[in-house]
């Protein structure tokens, strides 16, 4: 029954939907591998075996009834714990909302459970989802199934120790500043940050937000895009909304090996270290590397032009800090002494900036819209390091330092993904490889690449990094956990 979970989500979705085994069965042994790993990996911090049973059982009768069934029906799934499950508690990893328990469903939880999935609890996050480092006074910290000394990354941290663990075989969660790439790189996961209005922000909330997107963690590329099949499509309150809906992503590309000629002929700019912009651990930037004769050799034209990023730091902080305020402002004003110093720090700057930040900025984001539009006028894909670091301790809150460069914040180690994020591109990191093996990491550690295509081009985007997965099988090692 332990097999189960290793399954994909696309063929354990079609043994349930055909009889092979039952959503009960499926959800048994995914709350057994629970109870096997968790314990050393932290990473779900919820679980309501109860509920689960009770819709496991309802979509076993809806099967022997002969009911239509969704894309995803009867699968378990645990949901990121700053998604909002109704009648589920759901913390933000914070003591102020300890014992929250929404009345709704976040967007993208309600779409996955209208295509079957049986929700079965929560993963582990930062505080607020702030850093790419999952740990919080509530739930503690999670680990990495590769080097359970070491960081399972963030802010999706949770979700990605799950699935590289084998408790599930994909999941959501959302990313600003590399919260779906960076766990993706340090777990040997596939994890897409989508374009704007793909899975749209809606109201009540905040309809024009756009730095911070929800999207997918899987073990594999054609299980990202199963579930954007589930969840993308227009929302109503949504004026960002892209139009297309989810069946955009039902490509016969994603159910075959291609053998990766869906690389051929593309143009590509290929940059570790994004034109010297970024520091990038020498152990990397050699994974990185390597991956340019995988996209060579499948008939790619690669070169080193990269677009300009010299207004993304910029564009990238405002927008933030002003997203912190948005978020966070009324929590910092009333229990500044809960909340963790980062986050206060971010909220702070927020609350700090001027007009004249606010208008240079929006120019900014003007002239970077500029820049890569001109980028991918001649190019199909930017290629580059999706994390800076490997797994770092997991008793820092952050890296200190790479290769002798200082970081002066909690956000500086992230720029591979911050830099990306300004651009409002959708992105995707894909296992690239291992290091060599390490104390504690027989296997070595995990590196992701990170793909980068224009707005809207999710398709394109997913196709691309399917056919790298298809050369190089990076993604089929799992931790010896």
């Amino acid at each position: 029954m332990t097999d189960l979970t290793w399954l994909s989500t696309r063929e354990l979705a079609a043994c349930i939907r055909t009889g092979q085994t039952s959503a009960r069965e499926a959800l048994e042994a995914h709350l057994a591998r629970i109870d096997e790993v968790n314990p050393a990996l932290n990473a779900v911090v919820t679980v309501d075996a109860e509920a689960a049973r009770a819709r496991a059982e309802a979509a076993d009768a809806a099967y022997a009834a002969g009911e239509r069934l969704g894309l995803l029906h009867g699968v378990p799934m645990t949901h990121k714990d700053t998604h909002d499950t109704r009648g589920m508690r759901t913390t933000l990893g914070s003591p102020v909302f300890a014992d929250r328990v929404p009345d709704e469903d976040a967007l993208i939880v309600a779409r996955l459970g209208r295509a079957g999935v049986v929700t079965t609890g929560k993963s582990n996050v930062p505080e607020f989802a702030a850093g790419s480092h999952t740990f919080n006074p509530v739930f503690g910290t999670t680990v990495n199934p590769y080097d359970t000394s070491r960081s399972s990354g963030g802010s999706s941290g949770g979700v990605s120790s799950a699935i590289a663990a084998g408790i599930q075989a994909s999941g959501d969660g959302s990313d600003m500043g590399g919260s779906l790439r960076t766990p993706g790189s340090f777990t040997n996961t596939v994890g897409l940050r989508p374009s704007n209005g793909r899975i749209p922000h809606h109201l009540p909330g905040r309809p024009w937000a756009w730095l911070g997107q929800m999207g997918f963690m899987a073990r594999e590329v054609s299980d990202v895009a199963l579930l954007m099949q589930a969840a993308a499509g227009p929302a109503a309150g949504a004026p960002c909304s892209i139009r297309e809906g989810g069946e955009v992503f039902d490509r016969p590309e994603f159910t075959r090996d291609g053998q990766g000629e869906g690389l051929r002929g593309l143009r590509i700019g290929f940059s570790a270290d994004l034109d010297g912009r970024i520091a990038v651990e020498s152990a990397v930037r050699a994974v990185v590397e390597s991956a340019r004769g995988v996209f060579e050799s499948a008939g790619a034209h690669v070169d080193e032009t990269v677009p300009d990023l010299d207004d993304a730091d910029e564009v990238f902080r405002v927008n933030r800090a002003y997203d912190f305020v948005c978020s966070n402002g009324e929590v910092v004003r009333r229990h500044r002494d809960r909340v963790k110093e980062s986050v206060v720090w971010n909220t702070e700057m927020g609350f700090a900036l001027t007009v004249d930040e606010l208008v240079a900025a929006e120019a900014g984001r003007g002239r970077l819209l500029g820049a890569t539009e001109e980028f991918f006028g001649t190019h199909d894909l930017l290629v580059t390091t999706t994390c800076q670091v490997l797994p770092f301790d997991a008793e820092l809150e952050y890296p200190q330092e790479i290769e002798g460069r200082p970081m002066e914040n909690y956000l500086e180690w992230m720029r591979a993904a911050t830099l990306v994020s300004a651009t409002g591109c959708p992105a995707i990191t894909v296992p690239a490889g291992f290091t060599d093996p390490l104390p504690g990491a027989p296997l070595g550690l995990p590196v992701g690449i990170q793909i980068v295509a224009a707005p809207g081009k999710d398709v394109e985007l997913l196709l691309a990094a399917k056919a790298f997965e298809e050369l190089t099988g990076h993604h089929r090692i799992r931790p010896r956990i």
